[in-house]
């Protein structure tokens, strides 16, 4: 069974900086695509960032450029490291493998203004 453990969030100020981590335990990684998502209040759940096992990556208009995905094959972790973060990024993160249906129950990050 597919598990998946985020970490990293947390509160920050507009313009700082945070680096989330999903650790992927119950299945192959290396070769699978990884993405990540986030749901605001009262929003849906919205994709972020992806990147396949070969390392290409794809991105929201609202994050280019602020926004890196990345991943450790050998750690079976993905990572989104997050940059110049606005009150607008706020929200529930959550990583999740393309292929599979299960999700890790998230990592708050908090953007004050």
């Amino acid at each position: 069974q597919v598990q998946l453990v985020e970490s990293g969030g947390g509160l920050v100020q507009a313009g700082g900086s945070l680096r989330l981590s999903c650790v992927v335990s119950g299945s192959i990684f290396s070769i699978y695509a990884m993405d990540w998502y986030r749901q605001a209040p009262g929003k849906q759940r919205e994709l972020v960032a992806g990147i396949t096992g070969g390392g290409f990556t794809n991105y929201a208009d609202s994050v280019k450029g602020r926004f890196t995905i990345s991943r450790d094959n050998g750690k079976n972790t993905a990572y989104l490291q997050m940059n110049s973060l606005r009150p607008e990024d706020t929200g529930v993160y959550y990583c999740k493998l393309r292929y599979s249906s299960s999700w890790g129950p998230g990592t708050q990050v908090t953007v004050s203004s």
